[in-house]
């Protein structure tokens, strides 16, 4: 496991060297969702560098993995010499994509990269890719803005962790469990969160963006990948039958050949 101080707050990083004697192509950084980390990717990532010829760089997020935790991650939040503390804001992908990613991506040496975001990494990917330069923007199941669906199951999913055997299950995956839990499902289903929307600034979008949604997710409908509003020749949609919420575990060949295609026009 590799920490790396960005902002005063160690993250855990994962790097995946390009298969030997690839040509040099523009690596991939790939983007967790709410309850992800670099060990719940599992062995994907290193699959899909196989697949594509690339390098591939794997992140936890403040909070998740091995990562630092948030202090007071139930308390009010507060910001103290940049640094925040207790409940996340509404904002915080928006933090992450803009304030964060970019301090990473400069430590790490990575210009323009590929990125690929799952759930709220994918939200994270395109706000990045809205305001900042990449060769490609690869998103699944990403939310643009929030549908009752996405709330419905982000309630059950507190029922599960506070009665049934979801917290157990996540501790395998993160230093500090509670905090990767609470500071995804509270901002979640707090009411400020209701509005987010960032389908104006998908459409700053300059890069081509791959867009797959599992047709079962029960975190999001088509919507989150049809709202994604940019010229056909853009952006390519892929919709999964049989897949729900993470095209890479539900669906692994088809998403990785997908992915795979759609990067071979990719530096």
């Amino acid at each position: 496991m590799n920490l790396i101080n960005i902002q005063g707050v160690r993250l855990e990083v994962k790097h995946i060297v390009a298969p030997a004697g690839a040509p040099r192509r523009t690596p991939i950084v790939f983007l967790h969702e709410g309850l992800g980390s670099v060990a719940m990717w599992r062995d994907w990532p290193k699959q899909l560098c196989q697949a594509t010829g690339r390098e591939g760089w794997v992140y936890s997020r403040r909070g998740y993995g091995q990562s630092d935790a948030v202090p007071n991650v139930r308390a009010p939040s507060s910001q103290v010499h940049g640094q925040r503390s207790g409940r996340l804001l509404p904002d915080y992908m928006h933090h992450e994509a803009l304030a964060v990613l970019p301090a990473l991506l400069q430590e790490l040496g990575l210009v323009a990269p590929v990125l690929l975001g799952h759930s709220d990494g994918g939200s994270i990917a395109l706000l990045h890719a809205s305001r900042h330069p990449v060769t490609a923007c690869i998103v699944m199941a990403p939310h643009v803005m929030v549908e009752d669906i996405s709330v419905q199951s982000i309630e059950q999913a507190r029922v599960a962790y506070e009665t049934g055997d979801l917290r157990e299950r996540l501790r395998r995956y993160h230093a500090d469990v509670d905090c990767a839990f609470w500071q995804w499902n509270d901002v979640w289903l707090s009411p400020a969160f209701r509005g987010f929307d960032i389908r104006l600034d998908c459409r700053t979008l300059h890069a081509p963006v791959l867009a797959i949604q599992g047709l079962e997710d029960p975190y999001g409908t088509m919507a989150q990948i049809d709202q994604i509003l940019l010229p056909e020749h853009q952006i390519e949609r892929v919709r999964l039958a049989a897949c729900g919420h993470s095209p890479h575990r539900d669906q692994p060949q088809h998403t990785t050949a997908h992915i795979a295609h759609f990067l071979t026009t990719q530096p």
